[in-house]
């Protein structure tokens, strides 16, 4: 049976268990979650293990970045579930704070990021969400203090904030993106896929079947707004309501028409019934 990890849940805990990580030089890698573990995570996790000796994974559902209308107090929780997959994978440390030990009271500082993120991707939907992602995100860094930090590339448009964050505040972690893991047939995996009905998860899959199509169409030379729009219609046609189906330059997130224009990622957001789907691949 694996050891469980160390939990701590208040920032002076957390500084002495950081100490004791360095105690002998040791890196230090960073997963930030939100809880609700699923294979996505665990590879994020063996990512942080390869790239450091020291594996911290915070597990924090950040209320800043979730709108009144959304899912904050029905988003999943499973912590005995999360702590044995933690533990199988042989993390070091696991940041568990409440919503006190994050916001205080009296807290007033707020970061608010531009560039990537007024893409008009998900800040057009919602507008509060990367404001509250990169001011929790800075506070984790400031917190752990990590050499380096890893994220899920399904989450395309906060890698690109995080990062651009990381960078312009110099805050000294290095950001890394790991790649998005999916079921066989190719749904994105999210811990929000719970709450697809049977038939929505057997309809998930044409986001990306749509999206594969697409890119190869690009490939291949063909325009892409027609390409576009035709994906576009494949989504719909699925049962989806779609917030966007955009073509963006993998870097900076703006707008292009062609491969010329340099490398280029897909983005999509959609909802099925009431459960709203993101993913992305490169083209």
């Amino acid at each position: 049976m694996s050891r469980s990890p160390m939990v701590v849940r208040t920032v002076p805990a957390l500084r002495r268990a950081l100490d004791d990580l360095r105690a002998r030089k040791a890196t230090v890698a960073l997963v930030p979650t939100m809880g609700a573990l699923h294979d996505g995570h665990v590879s994020l996790v063996r990512l942080a293990k390869r790239r450091a000796q020291k594996v911290v994974v915070s597990i924090f559902v950040n209320p800043t970045q979730f709108a009144p209308t959304e899912d904050f107090g029905a988003y999943p929780r499973t912590w005995k579930a999360d702590v044995a997959k933690l533990a199988a994978e042989k993390v070091d440390l696991i940041w568990n704070p409440d919503v006190k030990a994050m916001y205080p009271e009296g807290f007033a500082t707020r970061i608010v990021p531009e560039g990537p993120a007024t893409a008009g991707l998900e800040d057009r939907f919602r507008p509060h969400f990367f404001g509250g992602v990169a001011t929790v995100v800075g506070k984790l860094f400031t917190q752990c203090r990590p050499d380096v930090a890893v994220f899920g590339e399904k989450d395309f448009q906060q890698l690109r904030v995080v990062t651009q964050m990381a960078r312009d505040l110099d805050l000294g972690v290095k950001v890394i993106g790991s790649r998005t893991v999916r079921e066989r047939d190719g749904l994105a995996m999210s811990s929000r896929n719970v709450y697809l009905a049977p038939e929505q998860r057997q309809a998930a899959p044409e986001l990306y079947r749509a999206m594969k199509l697409s890119a190869a169409r690009l490939r291949a030379g063909d325009p892409a707004d027609a390409v576009m729009a035709a994906g576009a219609e494949l989504i719909q046609a699925a049962g989806f309501e779609l917030d966007y189906f955009e073509v963006r330059h993998a870097e900076t997130l703006a707008p292009i028409t062609s491969r010329k224009d340099g490398p280029m990622r897909m983005l999509v957001a959609a909802k099925i019934g009431t459960t709203r789907l993101i993913d992305n691949i490169a083209v």
